[in-house]
């Protein structure tokens, strides 16, 4: 059970993923604060300033519109990142490699196959000696 999950974590896309997840999480924190330390005060300012710059009051009911604008501002810088950083430039390779014009990922070598297939032989021959043992059966 825990070999299979080792081998979940261990394949490369699961850390790559994992670490977009958090370079994404860093990143989002830098724009909420960079929109919150000047775009959202900006904001207030041109609407006027002071205590209420920003707000407007409804029956005694605070309603914050800068923060809204604040975090649209967010949202907007970064799924411009993503989309200019990283959408963009995959989709064109993508294009060149649809045209030709790049190669692909590389085929395995012949070596690296059978490298491959001897140690998958060599745990399958692992896995089942071990069950065997937990059988109480002889052993090879």
């Amino acid at each position: 059970m825990f070999k299979g999950f080792k081998d979940f974590l261990m394949r490369g896309n699961v850390v790559d993923l994992a670490v977009a997840v958090v370079v994404g999480a860093a990143f989002t924190a830098v724009v909420t604060a960079f929109t919150e330390a000047f775009l959202e005060p900006l904001i207030r300012l041109v609407s006027g300033g002071g205590e209420l710059g920003g707000t407007f009051v409804v029956n005694g009911i605070e309603f914050n519109w800068a923060m809204f604008v604040n975090a649209l501002i967010t949202f907007l810088i970064t799924a411009a990142v993503v989309y200019f950083l990283v959408v963009l430039p995959l989709k064109t390779v993508q294009e060149r490699r649809k045209r030709g014009e790049e190669d692909g990922p590389a085929d395995p070598t012949e070596v690296e196959l059978l490298i491959e297939i001897r140690d998958l032989l060599r745990e399958g021959r692992r896995e089942e000696a071990a069950g065997k043992h937990a059988a109480g059966g002889p052993a090879d």
